[in-house]
């Protein structure tokens, strides 16, 4: 499973990202470091978290509790709405770096698509990059048009946009534009936060002895998606990431992506309350 827990997708800068990775979104700054420690001896190689998520401290203590040098190791952050903006970028980056006691990220995200701040919190980022201080940066929940304003405003095209992205919520032109443009897509609430309880789910994953979260997180790495499913439970850690000894069928994919209903689980980029 260490072997396949460390299969990359190759960022335009030619940084290799693991495609499967660990989210830690709500959970506790004390929970984290035992559930990165955990993910990271059962093979995991991509941590992402967010100053929002306020456990960077226990993911940096996760990773340096696993023993696995910190080169083995991808760990995403992201800059929180309230610190978007040039300096306030720059700050907010280096308390991250603080909480995480570390002195580089691997990649560094804008969280949200924040109006009138995005473009001037990218050329924060474009240096953070410039510095060395991250290896790889780019942005989460940004539409196309998002992608557009930056690309013209800035010098360096996003590595990276990380979205919710499930069966039900395909993102059919925004995975296209992406894939066009080499930006790679990352799957945030890859599970829909639980509501699996779909047919077809379930009879593709009879067929393989597979769960419906197995087969969903199967889809997105076939489709070339990175994904960052969250949990702290043990058992799941090591289940979630038991998806590469199985290949879904060109029909069963395409299934699978029928199921899609535009929806969202999460708040939708253009109409957020920030």
């Amino acid at each position: 499973m260490t072997t396949a827990l460390t299969e990359s997708a190759v960022l335009h800068n030619g940084l290799k990202m693991p495609l499967f990775g660990l989210g830690v979104w709500k959970v506790k700054d004390e929970e984290a470091e035992s559930t990165v420690k955990a993910a990271i001896e059962a093979g995991y190689r991509h941590i992402d978290t967010a100053a929002a998520y306020q456990n960077e401290a226990g993911v940096g203590a996760g990773v340096r509790a696993s023993g696995v040098a910190r080169d083995q190791i991808f760990v995403t952050t992201k800059v929180w709405n309230a610190d978007q903006g040039y300096e306030s970028t720059l700050a907010a980056f280096q308390a991250s770096l603080d909480k995480l006691g570390m002195d580089y990220v691997d990649l560094i995200l804008i969280h949200w698509p924040v109006k009138g701040k995005y473009t001037d919190t990218w050329k924060a980022l474009e240096k953070i990059y410039n510095d060395g201080k991250a290896r790889a940066i780019g942005v989460s929940n940004f539409q196309i048009h998002h992608l557009k304003d930056i690309m013209e405003s800035g010098t360096i095209v996003p590595m990276v946009n990380q979205v919710e992205y499930h069966p039900l919520l395909t993102q059919q032109e925004l995975l296209a534009f992406c894939r066009e443009n080499r930006i790679q897509l990352t799957a945030w609430s890859p599970l829909m936060q639980g509501n699996l309880d779909l047919p077809v789910l379930a009879e593709i994953g009879a067929k393989y002895g597979k769960s419906p979260a197995q087969v969903v997180l199967r889809w997105d790495i076939q489709n070339g998606v990175i994904t960052i499913p969250k949990t702290t439970t043990l058992s799941r850690l090591t289940e979630n990431a038991d998806i590469f000894d199985f290949q879904l069928t060109e029909d069963e994919m395409n299934r699978i992506s029928a199921l899609n209903r535009n929806h969202r689980f999460g708040p939708d980029p253009d109409n957020f309350n920030f």
